[in-house]
Order: structure tokens, then sequence, then C-alpha cells
């Protein structure tokens, strides 16, 4: 059942604190407030404990959060129809693919308009040594994440990149050492 509110009226409140609780006895319901899908305890602990291992079993998260098989699964699908989970995927390890080096690139441009930011966007999307970039506020426009297996590798990605696309200043910065990584959302907050 898809529930829709057009404001955050106490009518409204009323009628989703209802769907709630019906939800503990049937976990089929989808619950919405305006754009936003709401989400109890139960969802985020299910979302924690998959994105700690996605191929855990359902009736291990089951167990893990207090429901039994079926609306646990019903939770997870609706979670997935809803693009809170969007994929599951395999994390690799780095060293044993020779892909150590993580370099973060600033990028400065002289150019804002719509056909260069196009420009840009498809040829940094195509290379593959690309894992994140982000444009951003401040002093400089772009901040992309390069992994790699050296220096030289590196390099060869530079010259690969300013052929594609003209960039006014590109400033790169090796880590040296990686204090904390994860992939997992801090779903305690909010």
């Amino acid at each position: 059942m898809k529930q829709s509110y057009c404001d955050r009226c106490a009518k409204c409140v009323r009628t989703w604190l209802f769907y709630r609780e019906l939800e503990e006895y049937d976990a089929s319901y989808s619950i919405f407030w305006g754009n936003i899908f709401l989400m109890d305890s139960i969802d985020r602990k299910i979302l924690s404990l998959l994105q700690r291992d996605a191929d855990v079993s359902v009736t291990d998260i089951a167990s893990q959060v207090g429901l039994s098989t079926t609306p646990c699964w019903r939770r997870i699908q609706r979670l997935e129809e809803r693009g809170v989970i969007t994929r599951r995927v395999a994390l690799l390890d780095r060293a044993q693919l020779n892909l150590g080096v993580d370099v973060f690139v600033a990028v400065k441009t002289a150019e804002h308009d719509a056909t260069w930011l196009a420009t840009f966007a498809q040829a940094v999307t195509a290379f593959d040594e690309v894992v994140e970039l982000y444009r951003m506020s401040g002093e400089i426009d772009y901040l992309m994440r390069v992994v790699v297996r050296d220096i030289a590798a590196y390099d060869d990605f530079y010259q690969r990149l300013i052929r594609k696309v003209r960039l006014s200043d590109v400033s790169s910065s090796f880590a040296m050492e990686r204090l904390k990584y994860t992939t997992a959302l801090p779903l305690g907050a909010g």
C-alpha cells in the first residue's frame, strides 16, 4: 500500500503513525511522507546488516532484527523497490589486485558552461581509474579520487585526461596511508 501525504499536518502524522503500527504486523506497507521514504529502526538495522555483508541470509537478518522471515523479506524487497538499496556488490582486495595508490585530484577550470561540463563529465566517467568525482564549492571546481597501481600509472592517466579536456589547473595529492575507509553509510544519524 502506497501512502502519500501532501504536507506534514497533524492528520498526516496520525495516519503515518497508524500505518507504522500496522506495519509491525504486516511489513508490506510502504509509508511515504511527501517524497521521503520513512524508515523505522528495524529498516535501519536491516540496512546496517546488509551494508556489512550483503550475502547474509534473510533468516539471519530476521533473527537479528526481531522479525520472522517473511516480514523481513518484504521489508528488504520494499527497500530495493524504493531505491534505498540500489545494488549489491563485492568489495575487492586492492593489494591483491596491485591497485594500492589513491590520488586525490583537484581540478580548476576557467570554463563553467554546460558544454564544457558535459565534455568533462563524459571524459572523466570513461576512465576506470576514477572511482569518485565531485563538483565542489570553494577554491577548486572538481575533486576526483583516482585509484592506480603506481605513480607511472597515474601519469599515464593524467596524460590521457588532459588530451580529452581543457583544464586550467590540476593538483594531485597522493595518499600516504589510509586511516579509515568504509562503504557503510552512517544510519544512526538522523
